[in-house]
C-alpha cells in the first residue's frame, strides 16, 4: 500500500507537504498541489479512512435504519425512490451510506445504537419502521445526528410528505369528477395512516359528502391480497361506492383485480385511485390515478438536512420540512356524468 512516505519521496517534499496538498490546505501553492496530487495518483495512492476518522472525527459514513412490516426492503417502490435520492445527495457531499443490520433473529446481534456506534456513522437517517420499537427510541434519543422520513418526534429533523393536502386534493379530485360514493381502504395504523384518515373525513365534511361507516376499511399497505378482499366486501355491499380510494399503488392493484374479477370495467363501471405515484402505474393501462409523492425533494431534503446536523450541529435547529406532492389524473377515474352507468352494474 502506498504511503504518504513514498509519494513525499517521489515528490522530494515533506510528508508534511504531502499532507497538505492532500487535504487542500491554503499554505501551499496551486500547483504544487496539482503535481504531488497526480503523482499521488499515479502511485495508486488510497487514503486510508481510520487515519481521517482520527484526524477529522468524521467517518463520512451515514447509517440507514429502513425496514418495512411486507420486508419488500429496496424492492419497495416508494420508499426505493426516496433512499436513491438520498444516496446520491450525500455521495455528491463525500458521504458513503450503509445499512444498519435489521435482522433480530441473527445470533449475538447488536441493538440498532449499537450498530450506529460500532460502524461510526456521523449520522442516521430513519424510515419505514416501528418508529415506537424501544431499539428504534433509543437511536432517536441518543446523541447521533438523525433525521426521520415520515415520522414526527419531538426536537428531531423530520422530512415529511405533505400527507393532509396529499389527501384533501385527491379526494377533491374525486368529488370534482362528480363522485359522492367514496369508498376509503386505508393502511395499518402508523402516523401517515392518521394523518391521511382524518384529511379523508375532514375533507368530506367540507364537502358535504356522506361516508357510511361501511365504506372505510383497512388493509396493510403493499397487501395485495388484504385489498382484493376488501374491495369485494365493498362491492357487495347494497350500495357500492363508486369510487375506491387505497392505501398505496402497489396495493390499489389487489382492488383493480378484484373488480376485474367481477367482471367490472375502469373507470366505466367503478373507478379507484392509488397514493404514492410510483412509475409503474404511469405505464399500465388504464393509467392509475394517484397522488404522486416527491421522492426526489424528500430524499434530497432529508440528505442535505442530516448533513447540516452533522457539520454544523451548533446552528442547525431540529425542524419538521413538509414536502407538498400533486394529483397524476391517470385514467381511472371517470366522470359520474358521461362515464358511468348509474343502474345496478355493481350489484
Amino acid at each position: 500500500m502506498v504511503s504518504m512516505k513514498d509519494i513525499s519521496i517521489a515528490c522530494g517534499v515533506s510528508v508534511a507537504t504531502v499532507s497538505k496538498a492532500l487535504n487542500d490546505h491554503k499554505d501551499i501553492g496551486e500547483e504544487t498541489k496539482k503535481r504531488i496530487r497526480q503523482i499521488a495518483k499515479e502511485m495508486g495512492y488510497v487514503p486510508n479512512s481510520a487515519s481521517k476518522a482520527l484526524k477529522t472525527r468524521r467517518t463520512y459514513n451515514i447509517g440507514v435504519l429502513f425496514t418495512d412490516e411486507a420486508h419488500s426492503g429496496l424492492t419497495h417502490d416508494y420508499f426505493s425512490y426516496v433512499l436513491d435520492n438520498f444516496k446520491r445527495t450525500v455521495e455528491e457531499q463525500g458521504y458513503d451510506m450503509t445499512f444498519i443490520n435489521c435482522c433480530k433473529t441473527r445470533a449475538n446481534r447488536m441493538s440498532y445504537l449499537e450498530h450506529a456506534r460500532y460502524r461510526g456513522f456521523d449520522g442516521v437517517v430513519i424510515a419505514c419502521v416501528d418508529f415506537y420499537d424501544p431499539e428504534v427510541l433509543e437511536l432517536v434519543r441518543s446523541d447521533i445526528p438523525v433525521v426521520t422520513i415520515d415520522h414526527l418526534f419531538n426536537n428531531r429533523m423530520a422530512i415529511i410528505s405533505d400527507n393532509v393536502k396529499g389527501m384533501k386534493d385527491l379526494l377533491t379530485f374525486v368529488y370534482n369528477k362528480g363522485h359522492r360514493r367514496i369508498a376509503y381502504i386505508h393502511g395499518a395504523d402508523s402516523a401517515v395512516t392518521q394523518s391521511r384518515l382524518a384529511s379523508f373525513y375532514r375533507t368530506a365534511q367540507e364537502l358535504g359528502l356522506d361516508i357510511p361507516d361501511e365504506y372505510i376499511k383497512e388493509a396493510a399497505y403493499r397487501d395485495t391480497n388484504a385489498t382484493f378482499v376488501k374491495t369485494m366486501e365493498l362491492l357487495d355491499l347494497p350500495n357500492p361506492p363508486t369510487c375506491i380510494l387505497y392505501p398505496d399503488d402497489f396495493a390499489s392493484y389487489g382492488g383493480i383485480n378484484a373488480i376485474n374479477d367481477r367482471g367490472l370495467d375502469i373507470p366505466q363501471d367503478i373507478s379507484v385511485a392509488g397514493y404514492d405515484g410510483i412509475r409503474i402505474g404511469r405505464h399500465l393501462e388504464p393509467q392509475l390515478t394517484t397522488l404522486r409523492q416527491n421522492t426526489k425533494q424528500i430524499g434530497a431534503q432529508a440528505a442535505e438536512y442530516l448533513i447540516r446536523l452533522i457539520e454544523n450541529p451548533k446552528t442547525t435547529v431540529a425542524q419538521t420540512v413538509v414536502i407538498e406532492g400533486e394529483v397524476y389524473e391517470g385514467k381511472t377515474v371517470g366522470t359520474m356524468e358521461t362515464a358511468f352507468r348509474e343502474s345496478n352494474s355493481l350489484r
